[in-house]
């Protein structure tokens, strides 16, 4: 039987890193800005907004969920988080200048591993945490 895995404690931590990552993308705006996308401020919301979302269906209601429940619950947050992406390249792809579209996919893949390695690292802790509780009891 799983445990109540806290949400809030993950919004906390995803708030304090997607400011990080807002924070370094102004910077890169300011001093290299041949290098960076104006749309470089929408695609660290859009990775937060999408990572608070499948996080939020990832750990929703932990309370007795079985293994099952929470595989089924994972798989449907990659899922989420593919289409989601996928409509947002596209469209941006299609309403962007051309002379940006090399500029906007790097970054938005530069970004999309920053919180890929975020939400497995945290979810990793978190399991490993739960693991060591249930083993010493």
């Amino acid at each position: 039987m799983a445990k109540k895995i806290p949400i809030r404690k993950f919004s906390v931590r995803l708030i304090v890193f997607s400011a990080v990552v807002a924070a370094l993308s102004v910077l890169m705006q300011l001093f290299l800005p041949e290098f960076a996308t104006p749309a470089l401020p929408y695609i660290v919301l859009f990775f937060f907004v999408v990572t608070m979302l499948t996080l939020y269906i990832v750990l929703r209601d932990g309370t007795g969920r079985s293994d099952r429940k929470f595989v089924s619950g994972y798989m449907l947050s990659r899922i989420v988080k593919f289409f989601s992406i996928v409509v947002f390249l596209v469209l941006y792809l299609l309403l962007c200048p051309e002379n940006d579209r090399l500029r906007f996919v790097v970054a938005f893949f530069i970004i999309y591993f920053m919180y890929s390695i975020f939400e497995i690292v945290i979810l990793k802790k978190e399991n490993d945490h739960q693991y060591s509780q249930e083993n010493n009891k």
